[in-house]
């Protein structure tokens, strides 16, 4: 498409994965299930903790924060792919692409963001135990989940308000979703450094300052339970930090894994891959992280179960 017409591009055509039909089948299938499962762990999880009031406290309802977002986010882009996969509805309208590529990255921004909450919460727990209560109070809860949510609109708003207004080359889009770097590599314009500074500014918000505060809260939190003066006491009150650093490790490794791979060892169907395993791989593993590792939210299901039969 020559310069003349790249401004009348008004839908893109989304390449998704290669292979026969056959593939797709399989693909589509094990892909709807992931979702299933990643849908009904989820809603579990939100339905359990506002049932039971033993679970109302700052850290569940972070949890529960979590989880709507982890729906969103696969939902986001996993039902775009399966009408792709099984019915070839491979295209998509250029602002109904940038409403997807906004939300997407707007959810997976305040995943990061939300998580160095938790462990700020973790690390008022462990560090200040008689205090929790009055410090991590509902309030302050609502303010930090109302502020990670403006921090992800700000950032991200720039890029996608400038990117449609620029000319596209071509509408073919290789990749499965309306990813911010593929759609940049269409632009006819040759200088696009503002829209690099601003999402290189956004990293810093939604990436970086959210893994620094992360990794000093834990490092506080190891020096705590290193100071704690039994076994006991150093493994319970580690416990309670097993399954949201096993999440942080989980999300921030797949980011940084994303943005520092090896450039000679990059290809896009590579990039897809790896996009779309950390796309399902987080809101996928949320539930079992928080519910087999989580004494008290087997506990409090175990309650529920024992009082519907009784009822």
């Amino acid at each position: 498409m020559d310069r003349v017409n790249a401004t009348l591009v008004e839908e893109f055509v989304l390449m998704g994965f290669p292979g026969s039909h056959l593939h797709h089948a399989a693909m589509s299938t094990f892909l709807l299930l992931v979702y299933l499962v990643t849908l009904a762990g989820n809603i579990f999880i939100i339905v359990i903790i506002c049932m039971d009031s033993q679970l109302h406290s700052p850290m569940y309802f972070f949890l529960v924060c979590l989880s709507f977002m982890e729906i969103f986010a696969i939902s986001t882009v996993v039902c775009k792919l399966l009408a792709i996969l099984i019915m070839a509805q491979n295209t998509i309208s250029k602002y109904s692409c940038m409403i997807q590529s906004y939300f997407y990255f707007f959810l997976s921004s305040s995943d990061f963001l939300i998580l160095s909450v938790m462990s700020i919460d973790r690390y008022v727990a462990v560090c200040f135990p008689l205090r929790y209560s009055s410090i991590m109070t509902m309030s302050l809860c609502i303010k930090l989940v109302v502020g990670l949510f403006f921090i992800s609109f700000v950032c991200l708003l720039p890029p996608t308000i400038m990117i449609p207004q620029l000319p596209f080359c071509s509408h073919v889009l290789n990749h499965f979703f309306c990813d911010t770097a593929a759609m940049l590599k269409l632009i006819c314009v040759s200088d696009i450094s503002f829209i690099y500074l601003s999402s290189i500014v956004a990293s810093v918000f939604i990436l970086i300052v959210p893994l620094i505060i992360t990794s000093v809260s834990y490092i506080f939190i190891v020096s705590a339970v290193i100071r704690l003066p039994s076994d006991t006491g150093r493994q319970k009150t580690f416990s309670t930090c097993v399954s949201h650093f096993t999440m942080v490790s989980l999300v921030f490794g797949s980011a940084i894994f994303i943005e520092i791979r090896p450039s000679s060892h990059y290809s896009i169907e590579t990039d897809k891959t790896v996009n779309l395993i950390s796309t399902v791989l987080g809101p996928f593993l949320n539930p079992f992280i928080y519910t087999l590792r989580n004494q008290k939210v087997k506990d409090c299901f175990r309650d529920l179960v024992k009082r519907g039969r009784l009822q």
